[in-house]
């Protein structure tokens, strides 16, 4: 896999990249990936050995002590590297992230942006790193500092649906600070950071301190369980955060673990009709529904119902679906067909239930694609909040319609899920802006914006059942993740 590489009909046995080197892994069991679009396989991925997992923390282990003692601004002048070359690389990233996952290429593309975002955040560990100090702060002639300080070896478990951008949430700020890093993609799309790491290879890490190894369960709990490993870093379904909280933090391990979501949008009968139907398209099928931050739930508010769902509706009906690598499209398909039936379940029993499907994507045809796994745009109008589809994280473009009186019963339905990722409101009202900000129990929140993601420079929050663990990804809670402070306390005689 060549650097500017086109997109291939099939990149073959991906390798692990270990202490500075490609190496095949000692296994012979290996997971197909699939073209999502085409039905086709397109890689094979290695699951990695417990004792092959072990021996790359041992190698990052190695590493550590040296690269920790890497001043802060040559760390960060290999980032300016890397950052130099993922931006010679961003089309053939974009490609063959829109091949192994799905997305469209115009969604890839902005997902590849905000991977080098956050290349350029932790560039700047140099001022992020700053400790503090105060002179006679313990009594006089005897100064107290505090100190910023790396731990040791990180790694992250990522999950599907952004193939590039989610270990960036994590890894460069963790290598910025002075820690050596170990990332296991997902197994449903290891390609994209496998051909990232080709970059990350080039820039100038010192062999060891940024390490990639592929695999699936048994990786990850070897990765939890070693007693090397200072923290661990994940994205994913509820149930699978839960369980990676509490292995990790059992064997006495920092933790990020973001959750699942069921984002709702609010709709008031003063909002800019035309521009809320047009900005919140993105959030219900972008990436296919398949994102954190994907709404799901469209509550409306009082009489803006009637008028807002005919526009709504016929806005919907002309998203284009078909493979992401035609610029023409607007949305690719779900992940497998295991994600398909799933959906399709989840929309079979709202109807059952009483929903009415205004628009119906379960028989969609994509010529040419028959064997991809598409689900088309699909509206359920007369949904109660005790529905599974209002309820549940489908993770698929279906977009669950409810109709309530006031704003206050918009905010304790959201605020009634064990879910707490994100919410939006669409309003001219300033005052129905605070309200719903100020007392939703929820972690990014959006105000006439429908996808709530936050710049690398801020934190990628989430509450509840959404989040489990104190920092966050991103940002200066990424920065105090990675780091501890020492207190220093000093007296000269």
């Amino acid at each position: 896999m060549a650097l500017l590489s086109e997109v291939q009909k099939n990149y073959g046995k991906l390798k692990n990249y270990v202490n500075g080197e490609w190496v095949d892994s000692q296994t012979d069991k290996f997971l197909d990936v699939e073209n999502p679009s085409t039905g086709e396989i397109i890689a094979q991925m290695p699951l990695s050995t417990v004792d092959e997992t072990k021996a790359a923390v041992e190698t990052a282990q190695e590493a550590w002590m040296e690269w920790r003692e890497t001043p802060p601004i040559s760390r960060a002048r290999i980032f300016f590297k890397l950052k130099e070359l993922l931006e010679q690389n961003f089309e053939s990233i974009a490609r063959i992230m829109t091949q192994e996952m799905g997305k469209t290429i115009d969604e890839a593309r902005g997902e590849t942006r905000r991977a080098i975002e956050n290349v350029e955040v932790a560039s700047g560990i140099p001022s992020l790193m700053f400790g503090y100090n105060l002179e006679d702060g313990a009594a006089e002639g005897i100064d107290e500092d505090a100190v910023i300080s790396p731990l040791g070896v990180f790694a992250a478990v990522c999950p599907f649906n952004f193939p590039a951008m989610i270990p960036y949430w994590f890894w460069p700020y963790a290598v910025a600070t002075g820690n050596s890093y170990i990332v296991k993609p997902s197994s449903q799309v290891p390609i994209t950071q496998n051909f990232m790491f080709r970059m990350v290879a080039q820039a100038g890490f010192p062999p060891g301190v940024i390490n990639l190894v592929n695999g699936s369960h048994e990786v990850s709990d070897t990765l939890m369980e070693h007693p090397k490993v200072k923290g661990i870093s994940f994205v994913g379904s509820t149930p699978v955060a839960k369980y990676i909280y509490k292995k990790s933090a059992e064997n006495g391990k920092r933790v990020q673990a973001q959750g699942g979501a069921k984002n709702s949008l609010v709709v008031m009968p003063d909002c800019k009709m035309d521009r809320a139907v047009a900005n919140m398209l993105a959030s219900f099928y972008g990436c296919a529904g398949q994102r954190c931050l994907a709404g799901s739930n469209l509550v409306l508010v009082g009489d803006v119902a009637e008028p807002f769902m005919k526009k709504f509706v016929e806005a919907s009906g002309k998203i284009r679906v078909g493979y992401g690598l035609d610029e023409s499209i607007n949305m690719g398909p779900v992940i497998s067909a295991k994600s398909k039936k799933k959906v399709l379940g989840y929309i079979d029993g709202a109807v059952n239930d009483g929903a009415k499907p205004l628009l119906d994507g379960r028989g969609i045809k994509v010529p040419g694609y028959e064997k991809g796994h598409f689900v088309g745009p699909t509206i359920l109008d007369g949904c109660t909040p005790d529905m599974a589809t209002a309820k549940d994280e489908i993770f698929g473009p279906v977009v669950s319609v409810l109709r309530m009186k006031s704003l206050d019963e918009a905010i304790d339905f959201i605020n009634s899920s064990p879910f707490g990722n994100a919410a939006s409101i669409y309003t001219q009202n300033g005052r129905s802006a605070r309200d719903f900000r100020y007392k939703l129990q929820v972690g990014n929140i959006g105000v006439n914006v429908g996808i709530v993601a936050a710049m690398a420079y801020f934190p990628f929050a989430g509450y509840k059942d959404s989040f489990f663990g104190d920092l966050h990804g991103q940002g200066k809670d990424a920065i105090n993740f990675f780091t501890d402070r020492k207190v220093v306390i000093t007296r000269w005689f």
